[in-house]
């Protein structure tokens, strides 16, 4: 590695990921990795950036994602409004239906999701805590 450019790539890599593993979603990982590698590294940091955040960012693999996609576009559960804000980390309030995946969906965790205020959420089951905002 004796391109300075290689340097800073390989930098921004080692910071990027774990910063954007903080972020919800891939695309929010996305833009957090760029900007972490846009700050250390310039426009090529900013690219390495946004791959490593976007790939650290979601709770679910590409194919996991597909799936989970296509069964709840099936499904059409209705929306719920709430007057609390969504995030990643809080427990949904009780009076919200949650729904499980069934077997075929084929996750190798067991998340539920539901739809609330229009977005729809994956949810740790157990606790009720969102670990992802879908969309």
């Amino acid at each position: 590695m004796h391109s300075p450019v290689l340097k800073a790539a390989a930098a921004v890599a080692l910071l990027a990921v774990p910063l954007a593993a903080c972020q919800s979603g891939a695309t929010t990982g996305a833009a957090g990795g760029a900007i972490t590698g846009a700050v250390i590294g310039g426009p090529v940091g900013a690219a390495v950036g946004g791959v490593a955040g976007a790939a650290v960012g979601s709770v679910l693999t590409a194919d996991e994602s597909t799936r989970v996609r296509s069964y709840i576009v099936a499904e059409r559960r209705p929306s719920i409004r709430v007057t609390e804000e969504v995030v990643v980390g809080r427990p949904l309030p009780p009076r919200v239906r949650t729904y499980t995946f069934p077997s075929r969906v084929g996750l190798a965790s067991p998340y539920g999701y539901t739809v609330v205020n229009d977005q729809t959420v994956l949810v740790d089951p157990q606790t009720r805590e969102v670990v992802e905002v879908i969309d």
